[in-house]
């Protein structure tokens, strides 16, 4: 039997396309909502859409031609390491990302006739936004799948370059979970937003930082996802830019990034820490400890720090709490929001939050399991 050194000798180029793409499309999302931010909605082909055409053409060419080159490999192990649809070969994670990519450029020729016909968005949740995303959400998971397939078919240091690439790719997942949005500032203060973290992002937080094999795979990924977006609050307002649409509440002169990352890092240090306690446990004893650490852990640090980005103190180019986006309302945006009116909301909220920690990381655990198992 063929040692997994033989299955991969070193990076395909299709995974450095795919990979790239996924960054680039990454990076246009980042200036997409800068963009909206600052400008609004002038024209279709603004540098953002442009950007992320070409971070998903770069991707579905990727899956494309990892298709083609296995299904006309003939018999091969190259062959013997793909799935078999339609008649053709290929990874399982390159099938999903050329379907997902599919789904996500036919969306912007949607968006565009969207806004022709019905103006500009009173929702961000439009039928064209909700096919990018859903585009966007299952490209992620197909390049995670496509590169674990990889990272288990290979060893020493081939293994450990492919890793570095995975933990990127699973901190642009983190990065774009869907209800993101709901984890601004303003509601740093509230049990709702520790429920919404312990649904969606602590299942994508463990289950990357597991499949990737790294001993502190969660604390790397948490690390990277905060790294990528303190990069942007640093670097989006030296780029000029003018609000072209109404109505004007703030001046704005440069590009308005997105708010400062959630400290992701500690929990996530405190998961792997527990994880590697535990390893020899049932999973079941892994989740009931670490998604409630997690979650207590996020609060710990999450809501002083949460003052302190309300406070006049974080008002600069450090920590971005004074750019404000044109269309912000004169009234004081530094004030959290009260979605729990009394006490016993809170901290039934605040239960719901840590029974659903333990489901959650339970299926994360899962998840990642099932990827590292992944040849193919």
């Amino acid at each position: 039997m063929a040692s997994v050194s033989e299955s991969v000798v070193s990076i395909p180029w299709t995974i450095w396309l795919l990979f790239f793409g996924i960054v680039t499309f990454a990076v246009g999302s980042l200036v997409d909502v800068a963009w909206h931010k600052s400008v609004g909605r002038d024209a279709f082909w603004t540098p953002a859409h442009t950007t992320m055409a070409f971070g998903g053409l770069q991707a579905v060419l990727a899956g494309f031609f990892e298709i083609l080159l296995q299904t006309r490999a003939g018999a091969s192990r190259r062959r013997d390491d793909s799935v078999r649809i339609l008649g053709l070969h290929g990874p399982a994670g390159a099938f999903l990302v050329v379907w997902a990519e599919l789904a996500m450029l036919a969306s912007s020729p949607f968006d565009d006739w969207w806004h022709k016909s019905y103006g500009l968005d009173l929702k961000f949740i439009t039928p064209p936004h909700l096919l990018l995303i859903v585009g966007w959400f299952a490209t992620q998971i197909g390049a995670l799948i496509w590169m674990a397939s990889m990272v288990n078919r290979s060893a020493g240091v081939l293994q450990e370059r492919l890793v570095r690439l995975f933990l990127i790719a699973g901190a642009i997942l983190v990065m774009f979970m869907p209800t993101l949005a709901f984890v601004v500032r303003t509601n740093q203060h509230t049990a709702a937003m520790y429920l919404t973290v312990a649904v969606s992002i602590l299942p994508a937080l463990i289950a990357t930082g597991r499949a990737s094999r790294h001993r502190w795979g969660c604390t790397l990924v948490a690390a990277s996802y905060m790294g990528i977006l303190i990069a942007s609050i640093w670097l989006f307002p030296l780029i000029p830019a003018q609000p072209k649409t109404g109505p004007v509440y703030q001046k704005v002169t440069h590009l308005i990034p997105g708010q400062f990352p959630l400290l992701l890092i500690v929990p996530a240090f405190i998961a792997d820490l527990l994880l590697q306690r535990l390893e020899s446990r049932s999973s079941w004893i892994k989740a009931l400890l670490g998604g409630p650490a997690f979650v207590l852990g996020l609060m710990a640090v999450q809501w002083p720090f949460g003052n302190f980005l309300m406070s006049p103190a974080a008002r600069n180019w450090i920590f971005g709490t004074a750019y404000l986006p044109y269309y912000e309302p004169a009234a004081n945006p530094y004030q959290f929001r009260v979605l729990e009116s009394t006490t016993t909301a809170f901290v039934l909220t605040m239960a719901a939050a840590l029974v659903a920690s333990v489901l959650t990381t339970r299926f994360g655990l899962a998840w990642g399991d099932w990827m590292r198992r992944l040849r193919r």
